[in-house]
């Protein structure tokens, strides 16, 4: 079930998580996580708030010590080593800029800690400041500097040191949403400079989708699924995935017949559609997720044809969203289903009867397990 695109070349992996499990107590934070991140990707950790998220990164940094399972760096075995041994640095949301330093002193501090010498220091200070657009800032202190700014000065600060992975636990989180925007491409932009793995952890899944070149979304301490922003958000295969990565419509209802990829779903006693799905049987049960951007609306006064989706409403409400309109539309059935359409087409009124269309590729059945991650494991 895996795009051609998300086939592993035969090179080493940049990191190799195999079982890994971590406990706290009773509670399995991380559980038989097995992935591959390649080298020179940027690979997010996508999901809610307690996931295993973070514990995943912070095991890969040497932070935290798995239960189980382990950990290899270029094919080496680090699940042991400390986070010193290992060719890695870490930026946290906090930046823990040193307040007594300049910016210059933040940036150069693990260069001096080795002992690399006084000019090679400002030269690579310098490179890294110009990389991350901060030319000239060196004087300045922490607290002269905006939250974007300081940021900058911790992402350069752990690009100085020159290190095969760069870790990013929720960088961006503090700041606001139009910062935050700005600063996504920059971070895009200084991963394809600098070429080096890096992998980011978030909450936020439009950020996910913005820089990543895969991503794994994990749920209760487990990849859900795995694969590129397009893969995730066109191929959904769980509930959880569907609904965490954008929005769309959760449809239930059953296989009334099957046409090769293609199944007749009755969601209600007067409403079907046709769903892309496999391995399904007649009778079954099954949900569909229809994202809203795929539902067509037209104005009618009467039924849908059965050539349609064969669902008919009312407008409830209409959000204009400046380049897009969104509706929430009553089935005749009972159902509550959003649409998203260009601003620029046709226009319906809170009230207004419609049908709502769409093709069968719009429509796909999800898989009943949550363990998706079997499936589509690289």
């Amino acid at each position: 079930m895996t795009a051609p695109s998300d086939v592993v070349p035969a090179d080493p992996a940049e990191i190799r998580l195999i079982d890994l499990e971590k406990r706290f107590g009773a509670v399995r934070a991380v559980d038989g996580v097995t992935l591959e991140i390649r080298t020179g990707e940027f690979f997010s950790l996508l999901g809610p708030s307690g996931c295993g998220k973070t514990t995943t990164l912070r095991m890969i940094g040497g932070f935290e010590l798995p239960t189980a399972g382990r950990i290899e760096l270029r094919g080496r075995d680090v699940t042991w080593d400390a986070p010193d041994k290992r060719p890695v640095n870490m930026v946290f949301q906090n930046y823990a800029l040193f307040p007594h330093l300049d910016v210059e002193g933040n940036v150069g501090f693990g260069l001096r800690r080795r002992h690399v010498d006084r000019a090679e220091t400002r030269r690579r200070v310098g490179e890294a400041l110009d990389l991350v657009h901060l030319a000239g800032y060196g004087p300045r202190r922490p607290n002269q500097l905006s939250g974007g700014q300081q940021q900058r000065v911790a992402l350069a600060r752990a690009l100085i040191n020159q290190p095969n992975v760069l870790l990013l636990d929720e960088p961006l989180g503090a700041l606001d949403l139009k910062l935050r925007k700005q600063l996504q491409v920059e971070l895009k932009r200084v991963q394809t400079e600098v070429g080096i793995t890096f992998v980011y952890v978030t909450h936020d899944q439009e950020e996910a989708l913005t820089m990543s070149d895969r991503i794994a979304v994990m749920h209760r301490g487990r990849v859900e699924q795995l694969g590129t922003p397009e893969g995730l958000y066109e191929r959904p295969l769980t509930r959880f995935v569907a609904d965490f990565i954008g929005t769309t419509n959760i449809l239930t209802g059953s296989v009334e017949s099957i046409d090769g990829s293609v199944a007749r779903i009755r969601l209600g006693a007067d409403a079907v559609c046709h769903a892309v799905g496999t391995g399904l049987a007649l009778g079954h049960t099954v949900e569909l997720s229809v994202r809203p951007e795929g539902v067509e609306l037209r104005a009618t006064n009467g039924h849908a044809g059965d050539n349609a989706a064969g669902l008919a409403g009312k407008i409830e409400q209409v959000a204009y969203l400046g380049g897009s309109i969104q509706y929430w539309v009553r089935t005749d059935g009972g159902l509550t289903i959003t649409a998203v359409t260009p601003a620029t087409g046709d226009r319906h009124a809170v009230g207004g009867k419609v049908d709502l269309m769409w093709s069968p590729d719009k429509a796909l059945v999800l898989a009943e397990s949550t363990q998706a991650q079997e499936e589509v494991r690289t």
